[in-house]
C-alpha cells in the first residue's frame, strides 16, 4: 500500500500542482508563530516545549485518523496517504525554478537565470557567471529533491511499517524541518536558545535520510567518485550533513560543486566538493536523470520488499 500511494502521490503531483501550497506554508507560518510567542523566554527548554506542543498533537491527530479510516475501509486510509503525501512531497516544489534556470543559461540569458536563483536560493546573485550560477543550481536541486522527495519517502516509510500510518512520518519530517528554517537557522541567529532544540530535532530527522540518498546516488551514478568524494570532501564543508550530500551528488555527477564564489565584493569561502568538469547546463539536465534514477531505485526496492512480504 505505502508503494501504490507514493507512485500516486507522485504522478498526482507530476499532472497536478498543488497551487495552494504557498497558502499552506503561510498557515504554517502562523501556526508556529503562536508557539513561538506565547513560549519563547530565550531559554533551550523553551524552545524544546515549544517544538512537543507545535509537532506531537498534529502528528498524533494524523495516526489517529488513519488508525480510524483505515477500520472502516483501508481504501480511505490509502486516500488519506496518497493526500498527506501529495502536500509534504514533490518535484514541483523547485522544479519550475530549476528549469528556468536551464532555459535562461542555454538562451545565453544570465541576468535572468540569476534573478531566478537569487529567488530560489535567497543569495546575492548579481556577480555569478554562468558556470558558478549553473553549479549553485545544481547544489539547490540536489539539496531540494532531498527535503522535498528522499526524506519525505523514508519516514513514510518508517511509520508505514511501524503500523502507525505513513502520512504521520511524512507531516513529522515536513514540521520538522519547517520548525528548523523558522526557529533554527543561522539565519534566525535572533532566537539564540530557543531554536537549538528545532537544529538538534532536524539533525536526527535528517540523519538516516541524508545518508540513503547518498548512497543511492552511489548505485545510481557513479560509485567510486561518490564514495570518495563522501569519505574525504564531506567534513570540509560549513555543516557536514549536507556537505555528505552535496559531495556525494558532485562524485555521482562527475562535477566540481562548492569552491567560492562573489559575494557583494568579497569571496564566500565554500570548500570544494567532487571531482571532474566545471558545472553547465549539461550537468544540470544530468542532475534531474540522477535524482530520477534515485526515485526508481527507491520505488523499485520498496516494490520488491512489499512483493517479499506478500510472497512471505
Amino acid at each position: 500500500m505505502s508503494l501504490f500511494a507514493l507512485i500516486a502521490a507522485l504522478l498526482l503531483e507530476q499532472f497536478h500542482p498543488l497551487s495552494s501550497r504557498q497558502y499552506l506554508f503561510g498557515w504554517l507560518s502562523r501556526y508556529v508563530n503562536f508557539f513561538q510567542q506565547k513560549f519563547n523566554a530565550g531559554e533551550q527548554k523553551h524552545g524544546r516545549v515549544a517544538w512537543l506542543l507545535a509537532v506531537l498533537p498534529l502528528t498524533s491527530l494524523v495516526v489517529l485518523i488513519f488508525w480510524w479510516l483505515h477500520h472502516v475501509n483501508p481504501l480511505l486510509a490509502w486516500s488519506f496517504n496518497v493526500l498527506v503525501l501529495y502536500m509534504t512531497m514533490g518535484f514541483r516544489q523547485f522544479s519550475h525554478y530549476f528549469t528556468d534556470i536551464y532555459q535562461r543559461l542555454r538562451a545565453d540569458e544570465l541576468n535572468g537565470a540569476q534573478q531566478t536563483l537569487a529567488t530560489w536560493s535567497g543569495m546575492a546573485t548579481h556577480e555569478l557567471n554562468q558556470e558558478e550560477v549553473a553549479r549553485v543550481a545544481i547544489e539547490q536541486a540536489l539539496l531540494s529533491s532531498h527535503r522535498n522527495v528522499f526524506g519525505v519517502i523514508v519516514w513514510f516509510v518508517l511509520f508505514s511499517v511501524l503500523g502507525a500510518g505513513g502520512a504521520a512520518g511524512a507531516l513529522l519530517y515536513r514540521l520538522g524541518q519547517f520548525l528548523r528554517t523558522q526557529w533554527g537557522d543561522a539565519d534566525q541567529a535572533e532566537f539564540g536558545a530557543f531554536g537549538e532544540f528545532s537544529r538538534r530535532v532536524d539533525y536526527y530527522l535528517e540523519w538516516l535520510p541524508i545518508r540513503l540518498a547518498s548512497l543511492t546516488f552511489a548505485i545510481v551514478g557513479d560509485f567510486e567518485n561518490t564514495v570518495y568524494c563522501w569519505r574525504s570532501q564531506a567534513a570540509n564543508w560549513a555543516d557536514r550533513e549536507i556537505g555528505i550530500l552535496l559531495a556525494s551528488g558532485a562524485g555521482s555527477l562527475g562535477v566540481r560543486l562548492g569552491m567560492p564564489l562573489p559575494q557583494e565584493g568579497l569571496l564566500l569561502d565554500r570548500a570544494e566538493l567532487g571531482v571532474g568538469d566545471d558545472a553547465d547546463t549539461g550537468f544540470m539536465q544530468s542532475t534531474v536523470g540522477l535524482v530520477w534514477r534515485a526515485v526508481l531505485f527507491w520505488l523499485v526496492l520498496l516494490a520488491m520488499l512489499t512483493l517479499t512480504h506478500l510472497l512471505g
